[in-house]
């Protein structure tokens, strides 16, 4: 039997301690990027290179060979003599994990909600930025707030990470969304204004309102990102299951609906593909990771399949 089976993702609700106990799996996963870096930096790990990935450390006289877009025009201008400003690369990557839990997560069918599954998969690739001395920070995401996570390489950010989590988690009780609730674009923007040049950044959403708007953003944050989509969803989204009458309700009215009617079975699959293939041909087109996350499949054999040591090493 499985000693990590009573963590895996379940119900409704997320449990703080399951998501606590992911950290016992966090060294089987190293967070690589999948191609190589054009340049390397100090520290153990190898990224896409995206802008300087560096930071600040002081301003000096300009001496000749120094790179002109590096002088410090107000400085120099103060003075009258040219200054240069000098950057030390940073030795940890910044990873950024963007949790959804607004009202679309809040459904499923059979072992878990998605909210709960998104849940799990932060927790996860949280543990495994930390355990590779990476800084972590987050953006969790709810229908009418949201918190921020500025990265820090410590358990404590972490910490904050999966209370927060489990405090938006416990908000949820309707899958049907409040006026004026958070968009996919308002999460792109606030991921995109936070996020230094270098990071690592994690999405994890149904993406049921992705639209043109977060192409642009996602176009953005790709720039000097290096970004990866976990499109959760859950199976009876894509597929209704054969029965001869099924009872749809939103609270207040019911409607009996033949799932056996092809072409009703026919339009419903085809409304999520249709969705899915235009996630992904955006994804495409941004040679942007996009992976799928049934709630049926383990969370943790899904990232052993992605990052786990053994497969990278082989």
């Amino acid at each position: 039997m499985d000693p990590l089976r009573d963590i895996l993702p379940q119900g409704a609700y997320t449990n703080l301690d399951a998501l606590l106990r992911m950290r016992y799996v966090a060294n089987e996963f190293t967070l690589f990027a999948r191609r190589p870096s054009t340049a390397i930096i100090s520290g153990s790990v190898r990224t896409r290179f995206r802008g300087r990935g560096m930071e600040f450390e002081e301003v000096r006289l300009y001496q000749p060979g120094d790179d002109i877009r590096s002088i410090d025009w107000r400085v120099t201008a103060r003075t009258q003599v040219a200054h240069t400003k000098l950057f030390r690369e940073e030795k940890e990557r910044p990873v950024f994990v963007l949790v959804d839990q607004r009202a679309s997560m809040f459904f499923g069918s059979q072992r878990c909600f998605k909210s709960v599954y998104t849940a799990h998969l932060a927790a996860l690739l949280g543990w495994a930025a930390l355990a590779q001395s990476d800084r972590i920070g987050a953006l969790v995401f709810g229908n009418n707030s949201h918190r921020d996570i500025r990265p820090r390489r410590s358990k404590h950010a972490l910490l904050e990470l999966l209370y927060q989590i489990h405090d938006f988690n416990h908000r949820l009780n309707s899958p049907i969304a409040p006026s004026g609730s958070s968009t996919m674009a308002d999460m792109l923007s606030d991921v995109r204004r936070i996020s230094k040049p270098g990071s690592a950044v994690f999405l994890l959403s149904d993406f049921h309102d992705f639209d043109h708007r977060c192409e642009e953003l996602l176009f953005q944050l790709g720039r000097h990102a290096d970004v990866s989509l976990f499109h959760v969803f859950d199976q009876l989204e894509k597929q209704l299951p054969q029965a001869p009458s099924l009872t749809i309700s939103n609270g207040e009215k019911r409607l009996a609906v033949n799932t056996m009617e092809a072409k009703f079975n026919q339009s419903f699959t085809h409304h999520f593909e249709q969705r899915l293939h235009h996630l992904a041909k955006t994804c495409s087109s941004q040679a942007i990771p996009l992976i799928s996350a049934n709630t049926r499949s383990d969370p943790i054999q899904l990232l052993r399949d992605l990052y786990g040591r053994k497969k990278r090493h082989a």
